[in-house]
């Protein structure tokens, strides 16, 4: 029966090839069109411990995933005990053989020796496999579809582990063929509309391929969960442009390289989680008093300190902010979407040159790496601006000792020319202290406060500009509800919105896109249309909400819908949550 969409989780130990077996499936789909959103939840071990991979399918783009699944491969007791009672009505679980015994669910389940068939046909290790060839027989899909994934995922341990692959990958199609035919036909597929091909990526991905069309050509970085993938990218493609990628000693280190490459007139960032975010407090302040464009992309986790390095939370909004001493101009972006954090990232370098000062790329967890299908970026729409940066040609001849007026006062917007070291009649100074406008150290009161205001003012010049301070789903004008999130519950909310309007609840729905400097302007005409507010984030300390209090004066009434156990927050979940504070 052919279907809207059809959610498939896999669930098994670490290390037995789940994400390998979600990402092939996941590549072959979108390469034949489809919608997809997939999403792997894990623990923070490297081996064992249980790990599961779930991907919706769709006709139309799809921006979360579900609590309910279709079919369920399962390679491990757990994905038994803890993810068997969420598959739909009518769904399938394939189960290892030696595992099916023990199972008293009310699904249907058929037992699969997936250990067996790999070891007949290749080795234990490629049950991941027999496990893809099983679902691609339950969709109905051909051995053709499949074949370019598996060349990519085995194409460099030669030829022969290739044929091993799909010859194992084959088997699992044909136990479902002989053993069980009355299962086909069952998990049809919705019917494509488009069949053009999608890109398929990580959110790190986005953002790191977002930065290498916003001619970043040197990142220093070191790994952390869930921000390594940013790494990885760069590792494979920055040198193919002519760039760097260079592992920092730690993420001091890596934060005033950073600074250094974009001083001498590189774009350059570097990528982090809340743990080495701390470590960058005063590199930040540094960039900001010099007015160095720095580029930072911070994908939160649990915390505090360690936390939960591979669980899902929204509790470094302060951070971001404000994670540096001292007066500081800065922005934080707040990408929703994977489509969203390719273009937000490729805009902060824009920004960050434009304004002379850090820009936060604050992502999350489930942002950074969920995978999502994105048409192909619309090049002829984006284009690089440097903002105030002096060729050399065109400034005023010094003597010595005069300097150039690097950080000019004379400027209604607060940002003053850039040059870059050598440009000719440029000679400035540039350090962590106060500084008059040439640069050298100042502790005149007078200049403190002007150097002060002037840095401050480019918050408001920048506020003013900016066209995508929030994502607006808000067609009543005067709503019962209004839902407000921020980062990656944008899709969660939107879901949850309309299946409350279907109920007739007028809601509307605002994602903040932008949180420093904050747009209460902005918001502020949505937070009157609404009876009820409703401020939805993964944390215990509502700091959105709290964010929301700080800045809109006279604010109505906030209530807070909290998530901080380390999963991630599903529409049907959200609609009862809901109900509850109303």
């Amino acid at each position: 029966m052919q279907r809207n969409e059809i959610t498939w989780q896999a669930g098994g130990q670490q290390g037995e090839g789940l994400e390998s077996l979600g990402a092939i499936l996941a590549q072959a789909l979108s390469h034949q069109g489809y919608d997809l959103y997939g999403f792997r939840q894990f623990s923070s071990r490297i081996k064992g411990g249980h790990t599961n991979y779930k991907i919706r399918i769709a006709a139309k783009p799809v921006g979360t995933i579900n609590k309910e699944c279709d079919l369920l491969i399962a390679l491990d007791p757990d994905t038994l005990t803890n993810e068997a009672l969420a598959v739909s009505e009518n769904g399938i679980i394939l189960a290892e053989k030696a595992l099916a015994a023990n199972f008293s669910g009310k699904a249907e389940l058929l037992a699969v020796p997936f250990a067996d068939i790999a070891k007949q046909n290749g080795t234990i290790m490629q049950k991941n496999i027999v496990a893809l060839g099983c679902t691609a027989a339950l969709f109905g899909l051909s051995e053709e579809c499949f074949e370019l994934q598996l060349r990519k995922e085995f194409g460099k341990k030669g030829e022969e582990a290739v044929a091993a692959n799909i010859a194992v990958f084959k088997a699992g199609m044909e136990f479902i063929r002989t053993e069980a035919p009355a299962l086909l036909g069952r998990l049809v597929l919705p019917k494509l509309t488009d069949n053009a091909p999608k890109l398929f990526l990580l959110g790190n991905e986005a953002m790191a391929f977002g930065a290498l069309s916003a001619g970043a050509r040197f990142m220093a970085a070191y790994p952390i969960t869930p921000a390594s993938e940013v790494m990885e990218y760069m590792v494979k493609k920055v040198k193919e442009f002519g760039g760097q990628m260079l592992q920092a000693e730690d993420e001091i280190a890596a934060c005033t390289m950073t600074i250094g490459a974009a001083y001498g007139g590189a774009r350059a960032f570097t990528a982090t989680s809340g743990p080495g975010f701390s470590l960058m407090a005063e590199a930040i302040g540094l960039a900001a008093m010099t007015e160095t464009p720095l580029v930072i992309i911070h994908s939160q986790r649990g915390g505090p300190s360690t936390g939960l390095p591979t669980k899902h939370e929204q509790s470094d909004l302060f951070a971001a902010i404000y994670n540096t001493h001292g007066d500081t101009a800065k922005i934080v972006l707040s990408p929703s979407t994977v489509e969203e954090a390719f273009y937000d990232t490729f805009e902060a370098f824009n920004l960050a040159e434009e304004y002379q000062c850090p820009v936060i790329v604050l992502a999350d967890l489930q942002l950074s790496l969920a995978t999502q299908t994105m048409a192909a970026p619309e090049y002829e729409k984006l284009s690089i601006r440097r903002g105030k940066l002096a060729d050399g040609k065109t400034l005023p001849p010094i003597k010595s000792p005069e300097y150039f007026p690097r950080y000019s006062l004379a400027t209604g917007d607060g940002v003053s020319t850039r040059v870059l070291p050598g440009t000719p009649n440029g000679i400035c100074l540039g350090t962590g202290l106060e500084h008059d406008e040439s640069g050298r150290p100042s502790e005149a009161k007078a200049m403190r406060r002007q150097q002060t205001e002037k840095r401050l003012r480019k918050m408001q010049t920048f506020l003013t500009a900016y066209p995508k301070a929030l994502y607006v789903d808000a067609p009543y004008e005067e709503a019962d509800i209004l839902l407000i999130g921020m980062t990656a519950t944008r899709s969660c909310i939107a879901e949850a919105t309309a299946a409350l309007r279907q109920e007739g609840q007028k809601v509307n729905h605002v994602q903040l896109r932008l949180l420093s400097p904050f747009p209460a302007k902005e918001l502020m005409p949505y937070l009157q249309q609404a009876k009820r507010i409703i401020v939805v984030e993964h944390n215990a300390t509502a700091q959105l909400a709290s964010l929301l209090r700080m800045h809109i004066e006279g604010c109505p009434h906030l209530e807070s819908i909290l998530q901080y156990d380390g999963d991630i927050m599903y529409p049907e979940e959200l609609v009862v949550r809901c109900k509850e504070v109303l």
